[in-house]
């Protein structure tokens, strides 16, 4: 900074030694002024002196304002605009009323953007909840006329829409996710069961069959969440196995005391360009673009709420020998077991 300061002052500078340059000429010029060689050498000595003296001081006070700003940046909070120093000269006053007008320019976009945002969710879940009337009825018919080969058909695109709907409406709860989170003791193969029961209709159209492996071990999570989680990763298992193939769901507890669920399909696998990228959001990948139905959101959404709940997903896929995706929940500790 003392550098950039001095560059700036640099025609101060110039101007102070071009000076002094002119009185040592003229001293030296006129013969009416009679000083010895000693004694110029020291005024210039000590006005140089001088000189250096008042660009310190100059440079301290000068550049007090800046340094705060500098420091703020570093560690720049919401609060920012309150913790703005105070001036000493007009220059900074301008630049002062200039940061108090654009924080609160930018406040005034904030809080606009977000009460858009929030008539945008709410009127997405209002949506939500108007469509899942009519599909309340329709299940309500399918369940009465089973027996109907056309009606089982529906039924699978039924569950569909259900399924597309329902995780739209998770994404417009997601921002308020801390707020709706309730902690509580649940069996995870039971949590797995119930979301398998949901799907039943798409593996009997597929010939799918679900197997369990590993006895029912209890974790302490929010329970509608992870099954939003457990459905994501089950639809991506049912939605990329073949005809006739077998899901494998296998819960184990590791030493440390984590509880890991794998879930293991046998589709076509994930290309290992495509495996650091499956949890982006958009991101389809090869299998992707042959099922017109991938959104490429089932396993962001999956991620992002994991990480807000303490859900690690991992993946391990080999191309043409299937997928193995991996829930593993934290550690109980005895604070969740107050807590439960």
């Amino acid at each position: 900074m003392l550098l950039r300061y001095l560059a700036d002052r640099i025609s101060w500078i110039l101007y102070f030694l071009l000076s002094l340059l002119f009185v040592n000429l003229l001293i030296w010029l006129d013969n009416g002024i009679a000083v010895r060689a000693e004694s110029v050498l020291y005024l210039n000595a000590l006005l140089l002196l001088s000189m250096i003296v008042f660009l310190g001081w100059r440079y301290r006070i000068e550049t007090n304002y800046s340094r705060s700003l500098a420091n703020l940046a570093e560690d720049i909070a919401e609060d920012w605009i309150d913790a703005l120093p105070p001036t000493r000269f007009h220059h900074e006053a301008a630049a002062h009323q200039l940061l108090l007008a654009a924080g609160e320019l930018h406040r005034q976009k904030l809080s606009e953007s977000r009460a858009a945002q929030t008539v945008e969710q709410e009127n997405v879940a209002a949506w939500v909840h108007e469509v899942k009337a009519p599909l309340t009825a329709m299940k309500l018919t399918i369940d009465a006329n089973r027996s109907n080969p056309v009606i089982r058909k529906i039924e699978s695109e039924w569950l569909r829409i259900h399924l597309l709907i329902d995780q739209q409406l998770y994404i417009s709860r997601l921002p308020s996710l801390e707020a709706d989170f309730v902690l509580e003791k649940a069996g995870i193969q039971q949590l797995v069961s119930l979301e398998v029961r949901e799907m039943a209709a798409w593996c009997m159209e597929k010939n799918i069959a679900v197997e369990f492996d590993g006895d029912e071990t209890y974790v302490s999570t929010d329970r509608k969440w992870c099954r939003f989680v457990i459905r994501q990763l089950l639809t991506n298992a049912i939605k990329y196995s073949p005809e006739g193939a077998v899901i494998l769901l296998t819960t184990s507890v590791s030493p440390d005391g984590y509880v890991r669920i794998t879930m293991k399909d046998e589709g076509p696998g994930i290309a290992d360009h495509d495996l650091p990228r499956i949890f982006d959001k958009g991101f389809t990948g090869d299998n992707g673009r042959l099922q017109n139905a991938a959104t490429g959101l089932g396993l962001y959404l999956a991620q992002t709420i994991g990480r807000k709940i303490g859900i690690h997903l991992a993946v391990r896929s080999k191309l043409h020998e299937g997928t193995e995706m991996d829930m593993m929940f934290t550690a109980p500790n005895r604070f969740e077991e107050v807590q439960v």
